[in-house]
């Protein structure tokens, strides 16, 4: 345990400063390519028309994995670069817009005493769909995304950047600010995967329930503070040969600070997730830092 958390700051101190870990030599493919915990504060509140740019930061450690093999240890940074384009365009009253994320990753992994690593470009997301509604106390957001596999799958490493197959994601989310100042947000953000067959090995893997959740005050106009967490559960069960009956479900519960920097227009938040109650997934350590600037 020493061990993960020393490589853990050491990589959130490099980059001043779901849920990613999938599969791994010898063990099930599991479901999903959303990684649970990449969304916090405020997390179904859509900006308003204009060009984004939101660069995702992701650093993993683990070293315990329930049922899991023996020695396990693994650390993981994944880069997600996101651009969003809300337009003027409505749609059932709703800001249109759509958004692409390209992510890159480095991660090394130990198993049994077996020590490799990798590094590479990951599946990449399109999201032709995004709806934002706004109202007086409530900011709702739905969408619709494919996962496409893009990255280099290979079944004989984590899976973190690339699952060797396609996935289609729904979205449905919303913010209740519940007091009139708009002090106090409660956010509740749901995504829906449905997975493709995969290349290689011929599972298809079962259908997967993100809920990720913030409980958040603003201490200032420009600072707030929140508690956090996901739950990710398996719906349905994987099928074809090789395939398990287990159904892999995952928790996590942190905190985060989140600002912006009025001279700059520049967000910024930082989370971290501690993981419990898994099966079928190791439980780990989740760090997440987001930029985000207007153009």
């Amino acid at each position: 345990m020493k061990k993960s958390i020393i490589r853990l700051f050491m990589g959130v101190a490099l980059f001043a400063m779901p849920s990613l870990l999938q599969a791994f030599p010898g063990h099930p493919i599991v479901a999903g390519h959303y990684p649970a915990g990449v969304e916090g504060i405020k997390g179904s509140s859509l900006p308003p028309p204009g060009v984004y740019f939101r660069d995702y930061n992701l650093f993993y450690s683990a070293d315990h994995f329930e049922g899991g093999p023996p020695n396990f240890d693994i650390f993981a940074y994944v880069n997600a670069p996101r651009l969003i384009w809300m337009t003027d365009c409505k749609i059932l009253g709703a800001d249109y817009g759509m958004d692409i994320i390209v992510p890159f990753g480095y991660m090394d992994w130990d198993v049994g005493g077996v020590s490799n690593s990798y590094s590479g470009i990951g599946d990449i997301q399109l999201e032709p769909l995004l709806l934002s509604w706004h109202f007086q106390q409530f900011d709702i957001a739905a969408g619709y995304a494919v996962w496409a596999p893009t990255g280099d799958f290979s079944a004989n490493r984590p899976d973190i950047l690339a699952k060797g197959f396609w996935s289609h994601m729904l979205t449905l989310g919303g913010t209740w600010y519940f007091d009139a100042e708009k002090t106090w947000a409660l956010s509740l953000l749901n995504r829906y995967e449905f997975c493709h067959e995969q290349e290689d090995t011929n599972i298809d893997p079962g259908q997967v329930y993100t809920l990720e959740f913030a409980l958040s005050k603003s201490v200032t106009k420009t600072l707030d503070v929140g508690l956090i967490g996901y739950w990710q559960q398996q719906t349905t069960q994987d099928s074809g040969l090789g395939a398990t009956s287990a159904h892999d479900r995952k928790i996590g519960l942190g905190a985060e600070i989140s600002g912006v920097c009025p001279l700059t227009g520049l967000l910024g938040s930082l989370r971290y997730a501690y993981e419990m109650d898994a099966v079928e997934r190791p439980e780990g350590h989740l760090v997440v830092f987001t930029l985000t600037k207007r153009f």
